[in-house]
């Protein structure tokens, strides 16, 4: 895939003025569309192979929470990264998940062109999907360089965005206990 990438990232060098051919950007096309295949790796992955099998017998039936996984996507709308932290609470019912499996759901789905309110939603029914727990909640903070770089400029705003389903979206209590919890 990256080699169909390179001639036309040498047309956009060539298209914004600059020369392909100087010393600094020569091999600047070959880097670019490895940089890409490697930040769009999501769309070559899939949830089963990812989770292989680490789901495992429990009898907790309380709050499971894993804060501050760390995520890096890109915007569809600029091709430009937004960076950020997933929490992602939930309800065991009989199974629960490994630990490193919710990083890895998480950069499966970061690693795609998105909106971050669908990436939200994306890693929420994943780990509902894979544990069918009784309630799963995700919370993504994240920096949206569309907004600091371009535009409005605004290097300080934050966006944040929650999906809640299940018992975390039907009971205040349990929604609330999450939200406390990741703060």
């Amino acid at each position: 895939m990256a080699e169909s990438m390179i001639p036309h990232y040498h047309a956009i060098l060539k298209n914004l003025g600059e020369n392909p051919e100087r010393e600094g950007l020569v091999d600047t096309p070959k880097r670019a569309a490895k940089a890409m295949e490697f930040l769009t790796k999501g769309y070559r992955e899939n949830l089963t192979d990812l989770i292989n099998g680490a789901v495992f017998t429990s009898e907790t039936d309380e709050l499971v929470i894993v804060k501050d996984i760390e995520l890096y996507s890109m915007c569809e709308h600029h091709l430009l990264p937004f960076i950020g932290k997933c929490h992602i609470g939930y309800l065991p019912q009989g199974k629960v998940l490994g630990l490193s499996k919710f990083a890895r759901i998480v950069d499966m789905f970061s690693r795609r062109l998105q909106i971050q309110e669908q990436l939200t939603r994306e890693i929420a029914e994943a780990v509902q999907e894979v544990t069918g727990a009784a309630g799963v909640g995700v919370v993504v903070e994240a920096r949206h360089m569309c907004m600091m770089m371009r535009g409005v400029e605004k290097q300080n705003s934050m966006m944040r965005t929650s999906v809640m389903l299940g018992q975390l979206r039907a009971s205040q209590n349990t929604r609330q206990e999450f939200l406390k919890l990741i703060d």
